[in-house]
C-alpha cells in the first residue's frame, strides 16, 4: 500500500516507518519542521502543519494514499502548553479527515492514535475497550474529543482509532519515565529526581506497537469502525522498573521524590486487555524486561 504516516519523524513515527517499509509498503511522511519535501530515511517526507487546513490538503492530494496512520500530535502529557492539545489534537486531525473525505481516494484504512490515558483513573481492574472514558487532564480529555469528532467521518471512511498505553524503546525522549530511569542507569548516577512513585503502568515495547499498526493496516475490514487497545496486558510498578534496571546493570539509584514532578490529577494505575490487537498481531510481545535490557545495552 501507499501509506501516508503523520509524524514520521517522531519516535513512534520512526519505529512504524521501518517496520512498514521492511513489509514492503510505499511510505511517505509528514513533519511540521521541515520547510519542503526531503527525503528522509529512504522514504519521502512532506512538510505539514496540521493545523493549516490548505498544507494539509495539498499533501494529502499529492500523495493520494491508499492508508493512512495518523501519528502527529501534542503527546507529552506535562506539555506546559495546554491549548495545544486542542489546537493539535483535535482540530488538527480533523483538517486531515475533511482532506480525506473530500480527496476521493481508494482509502483502505484510516489508522488514528488516540491514548489509552482517556480511561483516566477508572476503578476497572483490566482496561477493555468497552471501559467507559473518564479523562484526567488535557492531553486525555483532547484525545477523546478527537475520538468523538473522527466519529463524525465514519461514514466515509474506513475508520480504526487505537488507544495506546505505555511504550518505550532506544530513541525515546527522557523527558519520558522510562527513558530517563534508563538514562540515569546508564550515567550511573548516584540518585534520580522522579514524580509519583505509587503508580503502575502498561508497557510495551515500541518494536512491538509498530507491529501492532502494521497489522492493522493490512487487517480488512475486520477492525474498521473500532476503537483498539495497543497494550501488553500486563502492569509494571515504579519499583518494579527500578528493580529490573538494577539487576540488568548492577547499579542501584536512590530515588527522590521531586514535588515539581508530582501531577495533579495523575492516573495512577493503567492496564489493558490486549485481547483485540493479539487477533490480529502474528507475533508474541516482547517481555518489558527484554526491553528495558535492549535500553540499557544501547544507550
Amino acid at each position: 500500500m501507499r501509506v501516508l504516516v503523520t509524524g514520521s519523524q517522531g519516535f513512534t513515527g520512526h519505529y512504524v516507518t521501518r517496520q512498514l517499509l521492511q513489509a514492503g509498503h510505499d511510505v511517505v511522511g509528514t513533519a511540521t519542521h521541515l520547510n519542503d519535501t526531503r527525503t528522509v530515511d529512504l522514504f519521502e517526507t512532506k512538510a505539514m502543519d496540521l493545523t493549516n487546513p490548505d498544507q494539509v490538503r495539498r499533501v494529502v492530494e499529492t500523495v493520494r494514499p491508499n492508508a493512512v496512520i495518523h501519528l502527529a500530535a501534542v503527546s507529552f502529557v506535562g506539555h506546559g502548553a495546554p491549548a495545544e492539545f486542542y489546537t493539535t489534537n483535535v482540530l488538527g486531525t480533523r483538517n486531515l479527515l475533511e482532506s480525506l473525505a473530500g480527496a476521493d481516494l481508494p482509502l483502505q484504512n484510516v489508522i488514528l492514535a488516540s491514548s489509552a490515558n482517556v480511561y483516566g483513573n477508572s476503578r476497572q481492574g483490566v482496561l477493555t475497550e468497552d471501559t467507559p472514558p473518564a479523562p484526567a487532564n488535557d492531553y486525555a480529555v483532547s484525545k477523546l474529543a478527537m475520538e468523538y469528532m473522527a466519529l463524525l467521518w465514519a461514514d466515509r471512511l474506513p475508520l480504526i482509532i487505537t488507544r495506546p498505553f505505555n511504550y518505550t524503546g532506544v530513541g525515546q525522549s527522557t523527558r519520558f519515565l522510562i527513558a530517563k530511569i534508563v538514562d540515569h542507569f546508564c550515567r550511573r548516577e548516584v540518585s534520580i529526581k522522579l514524580g509519583n512513585l505509587d503508580i503502575s503502568r502498561d508497557f510495551s515495547d515500541v518494536r512491538d506497537v509498530a507491529c501492532m499498526y502494521e497489522a492493522l493496516l493490512t487487517a480488512g475490514t475486520d477492525m474498521q469502525g473500532r476503537i483498539v487497545n495497543l497494550c501488553s496486558g500486563v502492569s509494571w510498578s515504579m519499583q518494579d522498573i527500578l528493580s529490573a534496571c538494577s539487576d540488568i546493570t548492577g547499579h542501584t539509584l536512590n530515588v527522590e521524590t521531586d514535588p515539581s514532578l508530582v501531577r495533579q490529577n495523575e492516573v495512577k494505575n493503567l492496564q489493558g486487555s490486549n485481547e483485540a490487537i493479539m487477533r490480529v498481531l502474528d507475533k508474541p510481545m516482547t517481555p518489558f524486561n527484554e526491553t528495558l535490557s535492549w535500553m540499557l545495552q544501547k544507550q
